[in-house]
Parts: C-alpha cells; structure tokens; sequence
C-alpha cells in the first residue's frame, strides 16, 4: 500500500479518516504487512500482502475469488494479444483514452482486466473488490505508482464521498444481493460532474434462454473445485462443437451448448480454451445472478437524477453512462432488484 492512498481513504463503519500503522520492515513508500485505525470509531484493518483488507471474508464472491486466481492473466489485453478488454471498457464508457490527471475508482476490479487498461490512460486508480481476486491484480498490475488497492464490499467501500472523477464498475451488479442498491452505492463516490459508467446482464427473454439459468440450481450448490472440474471437461469434449456450431448459425449456434465460446474474436485455440473455461465456471459459480430490463435500469438513472445519460444494449448486457448533478440527491426506494 502506498501512503499517498490516505487522502482518499476513510472508515467504511463511520467515514472519518485513517491513520498508518506499518509494520517495523515496510517502506515508507510501500507498505506490505500492517494496519490502517480509524480515528473515531477505533476500528482497524489490517494491510496485507500490501492490500488493505476492510472485510474479514469474501462473503458471497468467494467464487470470484477462486476463479481470478486460478485465471489471474487469461483476459488480459497483454496476454491475450488483442484488444478486447480496451474495446470494450471503451464502448461502455465512451471516456476518452487519456486521462491523466483523473483519479478513477474501479468497483469489482477482478483480476484487473479494466485497470490494465484504465492505467494506460494515465489515470490514477482505485481499485477494490469484495474477493480474494484483489490479489491476483496486485499481481498483474501492482507495479504502478498510480495503483491502489483495496479489498472492500461495494455496499461499504473505504473510500471518502463526492472525491472520484470517474467511477468504473463492469460485470459486477448482476452479482449483488441487490443491483439497484449497489448502484446507489457508486454514486456517491462521484464528484459533482463526474461520470459513471456500468453495465448489468440484460433480462429480456432471449438472454435467459441459455443452459444458465437451468442449470444453475444445481451448479451453485457445488464445490468449486469440483464444479471447475466438470468445466474443464465439458469444454474439452464440447468446445469443437461449440465453435463450428457459431461458425454456421452465429450466436443462436453457440446457444445449443452449455459452454462458452469466444473462438470468433480471434482467440487463438489454447487461449480460447481457457476463455471457455473460466468464463464457462463464471456462468455458473456465482451465488448471485440478477438480470434486469431497461425499463428497470432507466428507472434507476431517472431516480438518481444523473444528466446526460445513455442506457442502452452493449456487449455485456445493458450499459448506463452518465454523469452526477450534485452531491446531494434524494434516496430512492431501493428494494427493486
């Protein structure tokens, strides 16, 4: 953790400030094993492997965990070669490609497919997530000055109100206990002005439709380890017909099996077989799976009040972007979702 992180760190439990406490052999300009204590309630939290932890278990994105780490490079623009996660942060955001001088919170970094990209632009990133997955980014992009890590529960992020330029949070809402709570959350890390960007899955019938939601009853209740197992073996027997079925009747072929493909974005074969399978095992592993429509969504941005919005279909599901008015909006009934 490097100290400079303190001016936008504060309690989760009472939003006062944070006081360092490193251990004896940290760095003045690192810190690797210690404490961050509240200067109002006392509570502490430890700092470690150089990540401030501010939740003492990865509560229901344990499996977010897991997977990250197990695949910590597979979607990384750097191993894959391709562009994929720049295109798509960038489709979603419409946020220019430089931005220097923005501080930007990533909500649900996993293993730092965004933030890989978002530190490209020159920005300095706050990154957290929920799971052990903070970890496998500290991994991959932990050598930049411009990093900061946090493992943290969205709903109690340890970061101070109204401070951030831009907030990022892609592939994680669907997963919440309650999606439209978890959007509210976000917005209050927004300076007045600045600009949101996320997305959640799309609920229209033609996306419930795949082999997800029927199986899912029964592959949330699995061990993970033993879930990943029957992964990787449906992807070696299916994956070939997976990917000739998308070559002769596009994306409705790929929908006859009950894994995922991405062999049409380029991927060559080995890495289109990890894609498979980790995205695959993210199908059906997460305990929480809440598609919403764009009815829904656009309620929620009308309700938060945001200017200059766009809620529309993207590559992922549905995509609002916009910006905050003020700081000060009223609390909107939160329990749809």
């Amino acid at each position: 953790m490097n100290p400079s992180a303190l001016d936008f760190l504060c309690c989760p439990r009472c939003q006062h400030e944070l006081s360092l406490h490193p251990t004896k052999d940290s760095a003045s300009t690192h810190v690797i094993e210690g404490s961050l204590g509240c200067t109002a309630c006392a509570s502490s939290f430890p700092i470690r492997g150089g990540i401030p932890r501010f939740v003492p278990t990865e509560r229901y994105a344990a499996s977010f965990g897991f997977q990250w780490n197990r695949f910590r490079r597979t979607q990384l623009d750097s191993y894959t070669g391709l562009p994929l996660s720049r295109n798509r942060l960038f489709r979603a955001t419409g946020w220019p490609e430089d931005l220097s001088g923005d501080v930007v919170l990533e909500v649900g970094s996993g293993a730092g497919r965004f933030t890989e990209v978002l530190l490209a632009t020159g920005a300095t990133v706050f990154s957290s997530d929920l799971s052990t997955a903070i970890e496998a980014n500290g991994l991959n992009n932990g050598g930049s000055t411009r990093l900061h890590l946090a493992q943290a529960d969205l709903h109690d992020l340890p970061f101070a109100k109204g401070r951030f330029d831009r907030v990022l949070c892609l592939g994680v809402l669907q997963h919440t206990p309650n999606p439209r709570r978890a959007f509210h959350c976000l917005l209050e890390y927004l300076r007045p002005g600045g600009h949101i960007a996320v997305d959640v899955y799309d609920g229209r019938l033609i996306a419930l439709l795949p082999w997800k939601y029927l199986l899912r009853p029964i592959t949330i209740r699995l061990p993970q380890r033993r879930l990943l197992s029957l992964v990787e073996r449906a992807v070696h027997l299916l994956l070939p017909g997976a990917v000739l079925a998308r070559r002769l009747a596009g994306p409705l072929g790929s929908r006859l099996f009950p894994i995922l493909s991405y062999h049409h974005l380029g991927l060559p074969t080995d890495i289109n077989r990890e894609w498979s399978i980790l995205d695959t095992f993210d199908m059906y592993s997460p305990t929480h799976d809440h598609p919403q429509s764009l009815d829904t969504v656009r309620s929620w941005v009308e309700a938060e009040g945001l200017r200059d919005c766009l809620v529309e279909y993207g590559p992922n599901g549905i995509v609002v972007r916009g910006k905050a008015r003020s700081l000060t909006r009223q609390n909107p009934t939160l329990e749809s979702g």
